[in-house]
């Protein structure tokens, strides 16, 4: 068989679900890992300033790579990947008040964010704080659809400027998804596609508009030996291209004439 028709025939299978994924399992040191890589990135947030955010250019999208290191060593994840971006974007005419109340009203997040949330509803809500379910559809070669749950507390530190931390408390691959099969793999024994997701949020109002950015802290599994031409592109090129997809989507939606 030509080389270009077996690789479509594996990638088929494999999303038919005749290949199965490979399960992994997050350990104990991989989630060790990964909370000492957020405590370190969260002290150097502490001492970020919001006027940072007016320096960005306003005009295109700007994402980039974040590093986050331990007194200048790299930070070990055995069994696991960190994928670690920041991205802004001005929004003209809008205001720091419906940036928030954008990001804040999750029953209509399944509406605004699709396709990626599929499914999006407030659990519990106490002032700013709130408890959230969002069912993400990730695509990439292959489809992965996971249930999760996040804690997001939104700040305000001023009345042109405010920010927002949502950390999530379980993720859960779905099985099956769609079908009256359907069934949540074992919390940290999946496909291991993403098994945590941060995201910091700064909005500042100024020069006309809204500044926002977002900064996205991601943790999947490391790459199966001999299978990196399928997995790769998806645990390695999916957090960028979800980054910008929201932060697109966010700045269209603050955008909209009927905002």
């Amino acid at each position: 068989m030509h080389l270009a028709r077996l690789v479509t025939a594996i990638t088929v299978a494999w999303s038919a679900g005749v290949i199965p994924a490979r399960a992994a399992d997050l350990r104990p040191e991989t989630v060790a890992a990964f909370d000492r890589y957020v405590r370190l990135t969260e002290q150097r947030m502490a001492g970020d300033t919001y006027e940072r955010l007016a320096k960005r250019p306003r005009g295109d999208l700007f994402i980039e790579p974040v590093v986050t290191r331990d007194q200048g060593k790299e930070i070990d994840v055995p069994g696991g990947l960190i994928h670690h971006w920041v991205g802004a974007a001005f929004v003209p005419g809008a205001t720091v008040e419906q940036a928030v109340a954008l990001l804040q009203d999750y029953d209509r997040h399944a509406a605004i964010y699709a396709p990626t949330v599929e499914r999006s509803r407030i659990l519990a809500r106490d002032g700013d704080t709130f408890k959230v379910f969002l069912r993400f559809m990730m695509k990439k070669v292959i489809t992965v659809v996971v249930n999760s749950e996040h804690q997001a507390q939104f700040t305000r530190d001023g009345a042109d400027r405010a920010r927002s931390r949502i950390v999530s408390t379980r993720i859960a691959e779905v099985e099956e998804p769609g079908t009256p099969a359907e069934r949540e793999k074992p919390v940290g024994r999946d496909g291991g596609y993403l098994w945590r997701l941060n995201s910091y949020w700064r909005f500042l109002e100024r020069d006309g508009g809204t500044y926002v950015q977002c900064e996205s802290l991601s943790l999947t599994r490391d790459i199966p030996f001999g299978l990196g031409w399928l997995v790769g592109p998806f645990v390695t090129s999916l957090p960028r291209e979800s980054l910008e997809f929201t932060l697109t989507t966010t700045r269209a939606a603050l955008a909209a004439p009927a905002r």
